[in-house]
């Protein structure tokens, strides 16, 4: 008998240092903290303050100015923490600022703590221009209260190398802004990417050691068969009719995918009330299931009033609008009930609000309870757009996300004693041309991460323009990098749309990858460590790889030529980290 044993460990470990063309060079570690809770103390500052000066106000407010008009004074907690108070504002930017200097290229990760004086209020951080222009960067936003103190995390990609006035601003002038433990720490682009790299290694893999206690010079074959990290695809009804699309979809090896408009409400009853008609999105699903492809449902309920079914009138009454809510989640959610990993329940119900107008504020939550009763197995998710793309966007901001999420939730709880509701961050991550913020998209994971809900980026899609693949890949990899994110969809356009404006195939080049479809690839290669590995033992019979997490197959053979015919089968998760002992007989060993 034949006995191999390996320990799966976690390198919880962050290293300092990294090689570049054999120079080493030293990366402060990103810091991944963050809370959407209200405190009744700030925590300590991160980052020592980066290149703010004075961050905590130990020398009151040295260092810091009035940015146009207004006051500035240092107050005293009871607990003897010293902040800024900025009052008698008559402009949303007046209050505090620092003059600081921002090198082009570079990513700044920002964070601070707000409280104001009465109420809730929006507050902003902004990077002023010192051109004269009204030019500024901005750095994100918060719901600061009065009682208790806010994060706000966010940051900026430099556009320009100069002096910027770093402001505080909100709308409501007759609040007094108070400010603590202000951080502004600079990254190089090779910086941000090896603190990706260092969170792959942490988060995505282990080291797995083997140990063959017989056969000192034997040899292990290492074959996975199924990755942990699903990546997918948008699908489009064409997989039911294109032979090549098919192909190209199985191919690719996507685990995961959504459906553009199959399952949605305008679709599947589409030009008369009543006339339902699933056939299409059976199919597909039929499809997905035969080619072991994970399906996310999207979606049950749009809240943007554009996106309604053709026949609903304008007119509709809620107590005929809650009926027909009822009718489209009792047909869908049972229809394909264990089928599903996830669902979009409400799409967008940060942007547009069209049942919460006409069936109350709490309409959103009453339908993710109902569909949740419907079947209990999908997770429940918000579906958002420029929530961690677009800084400027106030309506979906992560602190505004937050709140509708917990929202949800409550009222659940609420009504459900206490039993929680399997909720989900989806995030659309559709960015526009050009350079994305990537210090506030990582700023905004953060944030949401701190919840404890799984966080998936849902429709990953860069709009046409220059450097388009290499933003892709960027995005891409900034999500897998992050801990908090448990899978990615690809949103691409349409390949027999007339207009490509990310498609990862061209149809007319037979199918042939894009710029944007090699990114993919690649990425999906790196994943799934689809080449089978042979590793060799040291003097005693030890074996050692670092593997993606996911399943694998496992198997002997020695110098002599002889192999095993039984596999053996692993699981490589995050929580690996203990000896697991596996019996090989040798009576099935052959030369």
């Amino acid at each position: 008998m034949k006995i191999i044993s390996f320990l799966l460990w976690h390198a919880s470990f962050l290293l300092l240092a990294f090689f570049n063309n054999g120079v080493i060079i030293h990366a402060l570690p990103y810091d991944y903290s963050a809370t959407t809770e209200c405190l009744k103390e700030p925590w300590k500052v991160q980052y020592g303050g980066g290149i703010i000066q004075n961050p905590e106000f130990n020398n009151g407010t040295a260092k810091w100015t009035v940015f146009r008009q207004g006051k500035i004074q240092e107050r005293i907690t009871r607990n003897g923490n010293k902040f800024i108070a900025a009052s008698n504002r008559t402009h949303p930017s007046d209050g505090l600022s620092q003059r600081v200097f921002l090198v082009k290229g570079k990513l700044y990760a920002f964070s601070a703590w707000i409280q104001i004086s009465q109420g809730s209020e929006i507050i902003a951080v902004k990077f002023r221009s010192q051109s004269g222009g009204g030019d500024y960067l901005h750095g994100g936003t918060v719901i600061a209260e009065q009682g208790c103190w806010s994060m706000l995390k966010g940051g900026v990609v430099a556009n320009l190398s100069g002096l910027v006035d770093l402001t505080f601003e909100t709308n409501n002038t007759s609040v007094e802004v108070w400010i603590d433990n202000v951080s502004l720490q600079p990254f190089t682009a090779k910086e941000w990417r090896f603190h990706q790299e260092t969170t792959i290694a942490k988060v995505r893999k282990r080291k797995v050691k083997f140990q063959v206690t017989n056969k000192l010079d034997a040899k292990i074959t290492l074959k996975q068969t199924q990755a942990d990290f699903p990546i997918g695809c948008e699908m489009n009804l064409n997989v039911l009719n294109n032979t090549k699309y098919r192909d190209w979809f199985i191919a690719s090896k996507f685990s995961v995918t959504t459906f553009a408009n199959e399952m949605k409400w305008y679709f599947t009853e589409k030009k008369t009330q009543g006339n339902e008609n699933y056939t299409i999105p059976d199919a597909m699903l039929q499809f997905c299931e035969q080619n072991n492809i994970a399906v996310r449902g999207h979606n049950i309920i749009w809240d943007d009033p554009n996106h309604q079914p053709t026949w609903f009138s304008s007119k509709i009454n809620p107590e005929e609008l809650r009926k027909l809510v009822e009718k489209r989640l009792t047909s869908v959610v049972p229809r394909y009930k264990g089928r599903l990993i996830h669902w979009d329940v409400v799409n967008e119900n940060l942007h547009f609000s069209f049942y919460e107008d006409k069936l109350g504020e709490n309409a959103s939550a009453e339908i993710y309870g109902r569909a949740h009763e419907l079947d209990e197995k999908p997770i429940l998710f918000m579906n958002e757009y420029s929530t961690i793309e677009v800084s400027k966007d106030v309506a979906a901001k992560p602190a505004n996300y937050a709140r509708k999420l917990n929202n949800i939730v409550s009222y659940y709880m609420e009504r459900n004693g206490g039993k929680m509701l399997p909720m989900g961050i989806g995030l659309q991550s559709r960015f526009a041309p050009g350079q994305p913020n990537f210090a506030y998209m990582r700023a905004g994971l953060d944030y949401l991460a701190s919840l404890g809900f799984p966080i998936w980026l849902t429709e990953v899609f860069v709009d046409a323009g220059e450097n388009q693949a290499k933003y892709l890949d960027e995005v891409l990899r900034e999500g897998y990098a992050h801990p908090g994110v448990k899978g990615i969809v690809i949103w691409p356009t349409s390949p027999f749309s007339k207009e490509c404006k990310m498609c990862l195939i061209d149809v007319n080049q037979n199918f042939k990858s894009t710029p944007t479809g090699d990114v993919v690839n690649k990425l999906i290669s790196e994943l799934r460590n689809s080449k089978e590995m042979e590793i060799s033992a040291d003097e005693q019979g030890l074996f050692e790889a670092v593997l993606p997490l996911g399943d694998y197959e496992v198997s002997l053979r020695n110098p002599e030529t002889i192999s095993c015919n039984n596999k053996l089968k692993i699981k490589v998760t995050e929580n690996s980290d203990n000896f697991v002992h596996v019996k090989l007989d040798h009576t099935s060993c052959v030369k």
